[in-house]
């Protein structure tokens, strides 16, 4: 019998260039590879546009608008999900009687409106947006931002209350499971891997030239960890330190171009970035998130293609993961690590240790065999 399947993405998750995009993009083909005809419905509102190379994986594709702030006003419940409530996205679903994956909390304004009695709902859970936007305010300069944050995560603190306890609900990490059975009482919560676009590990033997770290550089948090390792870290630990990520601030520019030993990257695609996280000695990786909630894919990057890992225990928290990285609580202890190990090859018995960690857990096509089991 042929499998059929609708998938409500947040956002178009082409391309795959930030964690929720790929993570959405690489569950997409599986299900293909599976043999799932694919129902596609996301929301366009960015620059992001209608791609064509969807279309090879999905049987159709439908695109909705996602309502702007002013429209959604006043806000009762989230902007994120009010945004996305769509009547037209509810007769499409309530055409037929197939499974739905919603993709984020973004999406569940919906469940009200759909009949839930004759197929299984999963609720893909990305993380737990109430942290997630707290931690976002507390990262913001600017004021606006800041209180819309904060009322953001205050309001998806109540939504998430009460979220219909006969949905399935899946998430990536233990400690964001815990969070949404005993904060939000929810039934029914598994785990499910965040589908990475790696999917062997090929860090290289020996030793590479420079410290590397990266992200969406126009994200404040990101920006904050870049402007820390430059001014806390490197100054301490003088070796060739390169910065590498999408839209750097002027500000960031500035500050790179005042330290000797330090190059920024800007804007590089995704094989030059895939090159810089090989060639690297070290990743390094904090994070400063009072909360954590998710997991970040630069760290599942770093682990999976590249050398050494240097992250401070937030990155590192509720993944498991731990005993692949070395880990620093403060910015001498990242100088001290990274002094040390820029003169320390990278070994055998380190790639076999991360194998064992992230070969099982990590396997798309596992988690897409199990993902289709609670689906059917």
């Amino acid at each position: 019998m042929e499998r059929q399947l609708h998938i409500v993405c947040l956002d178009v998750p082409w391309p795959a260039d930030y964690g929720g995009a790929i993570d959405m993009m690489n569950r997409i083909r599986c299900l293909h590879k599976a043999g799932v005809r694919i129902h596609l419905h996301y929301f366009s509102y960015n620059e992001r546009g209608t791609p064509n190379e969807l279309n090879q994986f999905c049987a159709s594709i439908r695109v909705y608008e996602r309502k702007t702030l002013k429209k959604s006003l006043p806000l009762q419940l989230p902007h994120i999900v009010a945004s996305r409530i769509n009547d037209s996205l509810v007769k499409n679903l309530q055409a037929d009687s197939y499974p739905v994956l919603l993709e984020g909390i973004h999406c569940t304004g919906i469940l009200p409106q759909l009949d839930r009695r004759n197929r299984n709902i999963i609720v893909r859970m990305h993380n737990d947006e109430s942290i997630y936007y707290r931690e976002l305010a507390r990262a913001e300069g600017n004021l606006a931002k800041k209180i819309f944050f904060y009322n953001e995560s205050r309001l998806l603190r109540q939504y998430s209350r009460s979220l219909p306890p006969d949905c399935h609900y899946v998430s990536v990490s233990a400690t964001d499971i815990m969070r949404l059975k005993n904060k939000y009482a929810l039934p029914q919560v598994d785990f499910l891997s965040t589908y990475p676009a790696w999917q062997q590990v090929k860090g290289e033997q020996g030793r590479g030239s420079f410290c590397l770290y990266h992200g969406n550089l126009s994200v404040p948090e990101n920006e904050k960890a870049a402007l820390w390792l430059i001014c806390k870290v490197f100054t301490k630990a003088r070796v060739p330190f390169v910065i590498a990520g999408k839209k750097p601030t002027r500000r960031l520019q500035k500050v790179a171009e005042l330290c000797q030993h330090t190059c920024l990257i800007a804007d590089p695609s995704e094989e030059e970035m895939s090159d810089l996280v090989r060639k690297a000695h070290i990743n390094v990786l904090p994070c400063f998130n009072k909360q954590i909630t998710g997991i970040r894919l630069k760290l599942l990057h770093a682990l999976f293609e590249g050398r050494h890992c240097v992250a401070n225990e937030p990155m590192v928290a509720g993944t498991g993961l731990e005993s692949a990285c070395h880990i620093g609580s403060s910015a001498n202890a990242f100088a001290s690590i990274i002094s040390q190990l820029y003169y320390q090859p990278f070994e055998e018995e380190e790639l076999r240790l991360r194998k064992e960690l992230l070969g099982d857990t990590y396997d798309n096509e596992k988690n897409t065999r199990r993902l289709i089991q609670w689906l059917w």
